[in-house]
């Protein structure tokens, strides 16, 4: 008798992350995943058909489903032919950059309606199912800005803090139904997300109402957003390996960090707790000249 397979559903699978997840638990040559890779909008499913090839007919199925709706992701799970999901990924997120004076009540609810509530209405939908079968694994894609403040970054952060507190008080209910939940802490990657992300341009007509230093800072912000991303970026490969050590973990940890240790900014956060080290060294590490 044939093990059978574990049957794995990832949101977000048009790019990045959730695109390399996917392709790689497909691939996988023994066969050990059933994979659900979905995506918002099914116009973008190439890149992922071309990723695979065709040669994945038994383990791997591409399905419609919107985050932020919840009559899709029903749908999506009337669509898993097994009847159950073993491993459910919540990677779906979207960022926003700029002035917090610029952001329109419409695109912060954006921001918040995909990364928050539509991690949680997934989970939500999986949820009952996974309790009855008495095991589950529960991974998502999580931020170093969900751990850490960046300037420029409130709405995003926001909405990432925010699932930190979602999974953690999961985590806690969840283990009496032996149902893991893990996060998944990324810095910065190179994927998608950057082309995707909600981001206000220094030649944008709607920074005109924003005073000169914050836009000489924001300046500065961008600046070094580049450099990190030349510099310390990883590749979804990277995060891909991380997220298979805590789908392969007997005992999988509730965080794990990207970059293998915890970030020495968050670290700060948690050894100082009065908050002043961390703004300044965040500030210092941002906004610092070069000459200095």
């Amino acid at each position: 008798m044939s093990m059978e397979k574990k049957v794995v559903l990832i949101t977000g699978c048009s790019s990045g992350i959730g695109l390399s997840l996917a392709v790689r638990l497909a691939s996988d040559t023994s066969k050990t995943f059933k994979v659900y890779a979905t995506m918002r909008n099914l116009a973008k499913k190439e890149r992922l058909l071309e990723s695979v090839k065709g040669l994945h007919q038994d383990t791997l199925e591409i399905l419609q489903m919107d985050v932020t709706d919840r009559q899709s992701i029903l749908n999506a799970r009337d669509k898993v032919v097994e009847k159950r999901v073993d491993i459910l990924v919540c990677n779906a997120g979207v960022g926003m950059m700029g002035p917090l004076e610029v952001q329109s009540l419409d695109s912060m609810r954006h921001i918040l309606e995909v990364n928050l509530f539509g991690t949680i209405q997934t989970i939500q939908v999986f949820l009952s199912e996974m309790k009855a079968q008495g095991h589950g694994r529960i991974l998502v894609t999580g931020s170093t800005g969900g751990l850490h403040g960046l300037p420029f970054n409130e709405v995003y952060c926001a909405s990432k803090f925010a699932i930190e507190g979602a999974c953690e008080s999961l985590a806690v209910l969840l283990q009496h139904f032996n149902i893991q939940v893990s996060l998944i802490e990324c810095g910065p990657v190179n994927s998608d997300f950057l082309i995707n992300l909600q981001k206000a341009e220094l030649g944008d007509a709607s920074l005109q109402q924003v005073d000169d230093q914050t836009l000489s800072l924001y300046e500065k912000y961008l600046q070094h957003c580049s450099m990190v991303f030349q510099n310390a970026a990883q590749d979804t490969e990277d995060i891909v390996k991380v997220f298979l050590d805590a789908i392969h973990s007997a005992n999988p940890a509730f965080r794990y960090f990207t970059n293998s240790v915890m970030p020495p900014l968050t670290k700060l956060k948690v050894t100082e707790s009065d908050g002043v080290k961390y703004i300044k060294a965040m500030s210092k590490i941002i906004f610092a000249d070069e000459d200095q």
